[in-house]
């Protein structure tokens, strides 16, 4: 049985709710972003005991089956630009209508009717966040970073970047860290 959870978008995130599963003593068999995979079906209250866990830390079961469908594109697209350099190489488009398996174009039409805004846009902003990242690490050159993200030149990351922040690239490195977004509320 799967239960999707909203807002596990990190691995700390991963290591909160397996510690919850282990208090209530529910046997599962993976958790990974947004989706809780346990062996039995859990009785009424065991999915309320759960459930309530999972919000007192910020998280939430998802019911709805188009809501859970929008919450594993995001924890696709989170990975997609967070947690693996090597998707940032594949077709997002495809990625996901393969994972899914579902058509991309019911995907990105689901997507805009429920969250108010396109698949690209939502990658876009998680891509300047992972590049809001690296800036205040500080550790590669903007050069590098827009290789890093797929970007073309750094031009195309710089114009990007201040549509959607406001500021270059540079004046965001002067103000850095207070700037930054949590990824679950973007």
């Amino acid at each position: 049985m799967k239960i999707y959870v909203k807002n596990m978008v990190c691995p700390r995130c991963i290591m909160a709710v397996e510690t919850i599963l282990n208090s209530l003593q529910i046997d599962y068999r993976n958790v990974s972003l947004g989706e809780i995979d346990v062996n039995d079906q859990l009785s009424d209250s065991e999915m309320m005991k759960l459930s309530n866990q999972l919000q007192a830390i910020g998280f939430e079961v998802i019911d709805d089956k188009k809501r859970q469908l929008i919450e594993r594109i995001k924890n696709y697209i989170i990975q997609f630009i967070h947690h693996d350099k090597e998707m940032l190489k594949v077709n997002l488009s495809d990625f996901l209508a393969k994972e899914l398996d579902y058509e991309y174009n019911y995907l990105s039409n689901l997507f805009s009717e429920v969250e108010g805004t396109t698949i690209e846009k939502y990658l876009i902003v998680q891509k300047i966040e992972k590049v809001k990242e690296l800036i205040v690490y500080d550790e590669l050159s903007l050069k590098e970073i827009a290789h890093q993200m797929g970007y073309s030149s750094v031009a195309y990351l710089s114009n990007q970047f201040k549509k959607v922040t406001g500021l270059t690239p540079s004046h965001f490195k002067t103000i850095g860290q207070q700037k930054r977004i949590p990824l679950d509320f973007l």
